[in-house]
């Protein structure tokens, strides 16, 4: 009794609660007694671990507390007490110089950490662009304009500012006739001569602008549209390896900011900035014509101004990128939060996601206030520049009054008056533009990411293929991405003609990586896979993948009518759809249905439950009925019922089909042809259920843990 009292205080509470509550249940001998002689063998052995870790550190506060160490057995001689009292001793200093060496290891470690290899890290940060945006970026957005839109709309510009400087020049001509008829009557000739010519001017002035703003208009939808199906287009043909290494937040930001900025921004910086080029040339044209001697100004002017513009604009677009890569983890942590909202709440942690939220938006904020900051730094400097060249203009156009007519001079240094201004908008447009430029750079980034093989290659299946099912490994391997380890190793068998294997193995054993070989959603990185005598390397991914059909492990319904996700092609009769709803056991619950098959699906299929959407693929198999079918673990989500039902269905319609079949459930595969048992990526057991039961293997033991080849003493 008292040896029981001790074993019960010195138990973890878990341990002795578990055992005392299921003692009733352990001579019942029913399925929870499976369990527990399943699975209890591993939990004790990880109590042990745990409680002997436990005792190892708190043995020297113990010893000091109680003044004898713990026992669970009665007391023992002095000898015996004096044996364990040196040997807990020991095992302290050990423990304690094992924990030293563990800290000054970890130190470091921490000084110099290890240099991650290329793949080891699953996710690189975003990569940032730095100097100046190449020129071919700026030749991408014009080809996309069309080159031919691009001529016309400089031309209507420059037309619009021929005509300006014309209306101007005339003007001052005018004013000059006040000179030349003092006491004289205006001729009436000479006075609709300047109003007819004043008003031609103003005229073409305006028809030239529009017609450079409506060629603009349209060119620019037209970059954006051609710019975001490249993307697109690009996007859904990229390997499934990059949107595992790629957030998706930096997917839709390229998707959003960036061809929002193609849309509306670069087009109206393009405007401004050839209006404000246009408009400076013009008016030190007007200046030069008034005041020869002004060019020689110009000359120091400008290069003091092109440092000023090169330092900012470099500096600008710098930041521009950095604001473009700090928002993309906005984007990405908001998209986890909204996704993963329930369980936040479920353990509390609203706060710090809401930390890390102002933690993100705070970085990028940086990058704005830097980027305002070096505005006000770029206005004091361009006002300077303005200041000087209204400066100039004045003192030439006194130095040469002798010289000069009233309204020329007038020209001239109300046009300097302007030019402040003018200057200050094309500073900030060129950097606008540059930076902005920054979003065609991003977008050329994903468009020029490497696609999967072509859809449709020159050799093309023979109509009808596959007609027999017959599938071929040969030494096939394969490996996620170029720097990873080999997932399948060697893999080599062959798969008769309507012959029905079930795949099963350890969880990474490569199953459902074999699956995604068939569709080349990984590529061999040796050996090849053959389907009725074709190498499915050598034809187009569209070719192999309409003729095969999966019912995935994950079930994916797009938004739109349930009869769209049937049949999103329109190839088969709502008789035959109805057909395969009866056999996928689907029909009584679309029939409830106030509108049937054209029921709205939500995005991903969220108004139906994972059984009803995993059925709906079974469903639009039974209407392809393709010679080959794959099932990756296609009925994890239903009941066992349900999941009865659906093998009987599979077995009688696809009676003279090759099947494969990952097993989630064992009982589900023990009416297979044969069995293929994968561990490591290679096959280690091949051949029919019956034979592997009998060989005590891996399949064997895996069947016993499923409690299919139960032995009669554990019945009882």
């Amino acid at each position: 009794m008292t040896r029981c009292l001790l074993w019960m205080l010195t138990s973890a509470s878990t341990s002795s609660s578990t055992c005392w509550g299921q003692k009733g249940c352990c001579k019942r001998r029913g399925a929870f007694a499976q369990f527990l002689n399943l699975y209890g063998s591993q939990e004790e052995n990880a109590s042990e671990k745990n409680t002997t870790a436990v005792a190892l550190a708190g043995d020297e506060k113990q010893g000091d507390e109680d003044g004898e160490p713990c026992m669970e057995e009665g007391p023992d001689d002095v000898v015996t007490m004096t044996l364990k009292r040196e040997a807990s001793i020991r095992q302290r200093d050990f423990s304690r110089s094992l924990s030293k060496s563990s800290t000054n290891s970890l130190e470091k470690a921490q000084e110099n950490p290890p240099k991650k290899l290329k793949g080891q890290q699953l996710i690189e940060k975003e990569t940032v662009e730095t100097g100046k945006v190449k020129f071919s970026m700026y030749l991408r957005y014009l080809r996309a304009v069309g080159l031919w839109y691009s001529f016309c709309v400089a031309m209507g510009y420059v037309g619009q500012y021929v005509a300006f400087v014309g209306t101007n020049l005339w003007l001052s001509a005018w004013t000059d006739d006040a000179q030349r008829y003092l006491n004289q009557t205006y001729p009436v000739e000479q006075r609709d001569l300047r109003i007819g010519v004043f008003g031609a001017l103003g005229v073409s002035q305006a028809l030239f602008l529009l017609f450079a703003t409506i060629l603009s208009a349209r060119g620019a939808v037209r970059a954006s549209r051609v710019m975001h199906q490249q993307l697109l287009s690009n996007i859904l043909r990229v390997p499934m390896s990059f949107f595992d290494t790629t957030p998706s937040g930096r997917i839709v930001n390229r998707f959003a900011k960036d061809i929002f900025t193609i849309d509306e921004t670069i087009p109206m910086s393009f405007r401004s900035w050839l209006s404000c080029f246009m408009g400076i040339i013009s008016t030190l044209l007007m200046i030069s014509l008034a005041t020869p001697f002004f060019v020689l100004i110009i000359i120091p002017l400008s290069i003091f101004y092109y440092f000023v513009l090169r330092f900012y604009v470099s500096t600008s677009r710098q930041l521009r990128r950095l604001d473009s890569v700090t928002r993309s983890p906005i984007y990405s942590h908001f998209g986890e939060t909204v996704s993963g909202l329930s369980v936040i709440r479920a353990y509390g942690h609203q706060e710090r996601f809401l930390q890390q939220n102002e933690s993100t938006m705070d970085i990028n904020q940086k990058t704005v206030y830097s980027w305002i900051i070096s505005n006000r730094w770029l206005a004091i400097r361009l006002e300077f520049v303005g200041s000087l060249v209204v400066f100039f203009s004045a003192l030439l156009a006194v130095i040469s009054k002798g010289t000069l007519e009233g309204g020329i001079v007038g020209l001239s240094v109300s046009s300097a008056l302007n030019v402040t201004q003018t200057l200050n908008w094309l500073v900030r447009t060129s950097s606008e533009l540059e930076t902005n430029i920054v979003a065609v750079e991003r977008v050329h980034e994903y468009t020029k990411v490497k696609n999967e093989a072509p859809w449709v290659t020159e050799k093309r299946p023979p109509r009808g293929w596959p007609s027999k099912g017959e599938i071929q490994f040969i030494d096939y391997k394969v490996r996620y991405r170029p720097e990873l380890e080999l997932v399948l190793q060697g893999i080599t068998c062959n798969i008769g003609s309507t012959e029905k294997v079930g795949v099963v193995g350890r969880t990474g054993a490569g199953k459902s990586s074999l699956t995604n070989c068939l569709f080349r959603v990984l590529e061999a990185a040796e050996g090849k896979i053959i389907i009725d005598e074709v190498d499915i390397a050598t034809i187009g991914l569209h070719d192999l993948r309409q003729n095969l059909t999966i019912i995935p492990q994950d079930p994916m319904l797009f938004t739109g009518t349930l009869r769209m996700n049937l049949d999103p092609f329109d190839q088969y009769t709502d008789e035959e759809v109805w057909k395969a709803l009866e056999l996928a056991h689907l029909k009584t619950y679309v029939q409830a249905l106030p509108e049937g098959l054209l029921h709205l699906v939500s995005e991903g299929g969220e108004n139906l439950s994972v059984g009803q959407r995993q059925l709906v693929c079974l469903a639009r198999a039974l209407l392809r009925k393709a010679k080959i079918l794959i099932l990756d673990e296609a009925t994890a989500a239903v009941d066992l019922e349900t999941d009865h039902l659906i093998q009987t269905t599979i077995r009688s319609e696809f009676a003279d089909c090759t099947v494969l079949t990952i097993a989630h459930r064992l009982h589900t595969i023990m009416d297979s042809s044969r069995v293929m048992v994968l561990q490591a990526g290679r096959i280690v057991e091949y051949d029919s259920p019956e034979e592997l039961l009998k060989k005590q293997g891996i399949f064997s033991a895996m069947a016993k843990d499923a409690g299919i080849t139960n032995t009669e003493s554990t019945m009882l």
